[in-house]
C-alpha cells in the first residue's frame, strides 16, 4: 500500500501546512501530546517533538492504516518479509523475543551455549596458544553488521571488562587499521575471529589473509592456526581452505541480517570481553523491549512513537537528517552503529513490490558526543538553515562519583535541547537570535549497563522496522552495498595487473593517474 494514498497521510499533510499549527516553543510549556515513557531502564521524552494532539491522532491512524501491528506479527512468527531475498527476519528470536519454532529455538540455545563455552575458555586462560601460553589479545575481523555492533558494545561496556584479554577491532581494508594492531601483538598469545557469513566479503577476506600471513611468517606452523583462528560463518568449505577445523566454526543464519546480528555468534567478542552473564543481560534488555513492542498498544508503544515522530519530521516538516547526540563518551560509536542500522535498512528508493517510492525515506544519520559538538556543529543546529531532528542520549547515574563532571554534562544536554526547542531572541542583536522550533527526543538511561544498552538498541531496531512498513519499503536487504563491491573488482584488476576493462572516461582517467604514481 502506498502511504500517500491513505486518509491519514492527507490529513497530516494538511495539518503540517496549516498556519494555525502551534510552534514548538508553545507546545513545550503545556501538556504534550506524546509525553514520556519508560522501557528497559530507558526514559524516552518526546515532549520536545513538534507534535500536538491532532498530529498524534493522525500519526497513530497512519500506523493503523499501514497495518504496522499485523506486519509486526508476521515478522515475529517467521514469515518471509524480506521479499527480495525470500527470507524470514528473526533476529528477535536470538533473545527469545519471537516465536520462531522449536527447531530454531533449540539451534539458538545450542549455539549460544557453544559461544559462551568458547568465550569462557579464552577469558579464563584455558584456551591456550600453540606454545601453551594463554590468550592476551583478541582481534575481531569483520565489517558492517559483523563489526559495528560488537565494537559499540565492547567500547560502551569497557568498565565491566575487568578481566579477560584485550579486544581489537579491524574492519577497514585500509592497512593503516590492521597493521598497527599486528605490530603490537605476540603471535603466541593472539587470537583472531573472522566474522563473515559468506567468508568471501572482500574487506574481511583481505584482512583475514593478511593476519594469517603475519601469523605464519612468525610461527611457521599451519597446524597452529586452529589454536589461534576462529570463524563465524556459514561457508564451511572456505573456512576449511583457510585452515580452520569444523570445531573452530560458529554458524551465522540467513534469517539474521548483519546489522541485526550482534545478539548472535557475531557477538562473540562481547562475550569474551564482558563474560556470558553480561551478554545475557544484553539479551534480556532487548527482550524486554521486544515484549513491550508486542504487547503495548500503538498509542503508548515506544518504538512505534519513535518511528512516527521520525515520519512526521522527515515527510511533513522537511527534516533531512537525524543527529545522534550522545552525552557520554562511552557511546561515541553509537552514531556510526545507528548510521548503518537506519540508513542501510531504510535508505531505499523502491517499494516492496519494486515500484519507485514517491516520498523521502531514511534521513542522513550522524552525530557525536557530549560538549565537543557544542563547540562545533551545534552552531549549525541552532542557527543554520537546514531542517533536522535530533536524539539526545544521556545517563542518569554518575559512574565515577564525580558529580561536578556529571551534572555539568547533564545540564549541557538539557540546555541544548531546551535552546533547540524554545530558541533565544536578542532584539537589538539579530545575529545572536536562535529561532528554536527544532524537534528533538531526549533519552535518559538509568545507567550504562548491558541491560539498558540492549533495550536502547532494540528500540532503534523496531523503530526502523515500523518506518519501513509505513514507507512500504524492504528494510532487510541492501542491494546498494552489493553494487559497489561488484564494480571494484575490474578496477582492482586494472590497477594491479593492467587488465583493460571498459570504464567511464572520468574513472579511466583516475585509474591512469593512480597507475603512474610511484
Amino acid at each position: 500500500m502506498n502511504p500517500t494514498e491513505t486518509k491519514s497521510w492527507a490529513k497530516l499533510a494538511a495539518h503540517a501546512s496549516a498556519t494555525s499549527r502551534k510552534p514548538l516553543s508553545e507546545l513545550v510549556t503545556g501538556e504534550h501530546a506524546l509525553g514520556s515513557f519508560e522501557v528497559g531502564g530507558c526514559y524516552f521524552d518526546f515532549s520536545k517533538q513538534n507534535i500536538d494532539a491532532t498530529t498524534r491522532t493522525h500519526l497513530l491512524s497512519l500506523a493503523e492504516e499501514m497495518t504496522v501491528e499485523a506486519e509486526r506479527d508476521r515478522m515475529l512468527r517467521g514469515d518471509s518479509i524480506n521479499l527480495s531475498e525470500n527470507r524470514a527476519v528473526l533476529h528477535t528470536a536470538l533473545r527469545e523475543g519471537a516465536d520462531a519454532g522449536i527447531d530454531i529455538s533449540k539451534d539458538i540455545e545450542d549455539t549460544h551455549k557453544r559461544m559462551f563455552e568458547i568465550s569462557e575458555r579464552i577469558r579464563s586462560g584455558v584456551w591456550r596458544g600453540y606454545t601453551g601460553k594463554p590468550i592476551t589479545d583478541v582481534v575481531h575481523i569483520g565489517i558492517g553488521g559483523s563489526h559495528l555492533g560488537p565494537e559499540l558494545v565492547v567500547n560502551a561496556m569497557s568498565k565491566q571488562a575487568r578481566t579477560g584479554p584485550r579486544i581489537h577491532f579491524v574492519a577497514n581494508i585500509d592497512g593503516n587499521e590492521l597493521f598497527p594492531i599486528l605490530a603490537g601483538l605476540n603471535p603466541e598469545t593472539s587470537f583472531f575471529i573472522v566474522a563473515s557469513k559468506s567468508f568471501t566479503t572482500l574487506e574481511t577476506q583481505v584482512n583475514a589473509q593478511s593476519a594469517r600471513a603475519w601469523f605464519l611468517e612468525r610461527t611457521c606452523s599451519v597446524s597452529a592456526i586452529a589454536q589461534h583462528f576462529l570463524a563465524v560463518t556459514t561457508n564451511i568449505e572456505a573456512a576449511a581452505q583457510f585452515g580452520l577445523p569444523e570445531q573452530n566454526l560458529l554458524p551465522m543464519r540467513d534469517w539474521v541480517g548483519g546489522r541485526f546480528s550482534l545478539w548472535s555468534t557475531v557477538g562473540l567478542p562481547i562475550a569474551i570481553a564482558l563474560g556470558a552473564d553480561c551478554f545475557r543481560h544484553l539479551l534480556a534488555g532487548a527482550r524486554t523491549v521486544d515484549e513491550h513492542f508486542i504487547q503495548t498498544p500503538l498509542a503508548t508503544n515506544v518504538p512505534v512513537l519513535t518511528a512516527l515522530s521520525a515520519i512526521w519530521n522527515y515527510n511533513f516538516l522537511g527534516a533531512g537528517s537525524l543527529a545522534i547526540l550522545c552525552y557520554d563518551e562511552r557511546l561515541r560509536l553509537l552514531p556510526a552503529y545507528l548510521q548503518q542500522l537506519e540508513m542501510e535498512s531504510n535508505g531505499k528508493g523502491v517499494t516492496r513490490d519494486g515500484s519507485p517510492v514517491s516520498i523521502h525515506t531514511s534521513g542522513i544519520v550522524w552525530g557525536g558526543t557530549g560538549t565537543r559538538g557544542q563547540h562545533a556543529y551545534h552552531q549549525l543546529l541552532h542557527q543554520g538553515t537546514r531542517a533536522f531532528t535530533a536524539d539526545f542520549i544521556l545517563i542518569a547515574k554518575d559512574d565515577y562519583d564525580k558529580p561536578e563532571h556529571h551534572q555539568w554534562l547533564a545540564a549541557n544536554a538539557l540546555a541544548q535541547s531546551q535552546a533547540m526547542a524554545i530558541g533565544f531572541e536578542a532584539e537589538a542583536e539579530p545575529h545572536r537570535n536562535l529561532p528554536g522550533n527544532r524537534p528533538t527526543t531526549t533519552i535518559v538511561m538509568e545507567q550504562l549497563g548491558p541491560f539498558e544498552l540492549g533495550a536502547l538498541l532494540a528500540v532503534y531496531e523496531h523503530k526502523v522496522f515500523c518506518q519501513g512498513i509505513i514507507w512500504n519499503i524492504n528494510s532487510f536487504d541492501q542491494w546498494g552495498v552489493e553494487v559497489g563491491k561488484r564494480l571494484a573488482h575490474p578496477i582492482y584488476e586494472t590497477l594491479t595487473q593492467g587488465i583493460d576493462h571498459d570504464q567511464d572516461t572520468a574513472t579511466a582517467a583516475l585509474i591512469r593517474h593512480l597507475r603512474k604514481t610511484p
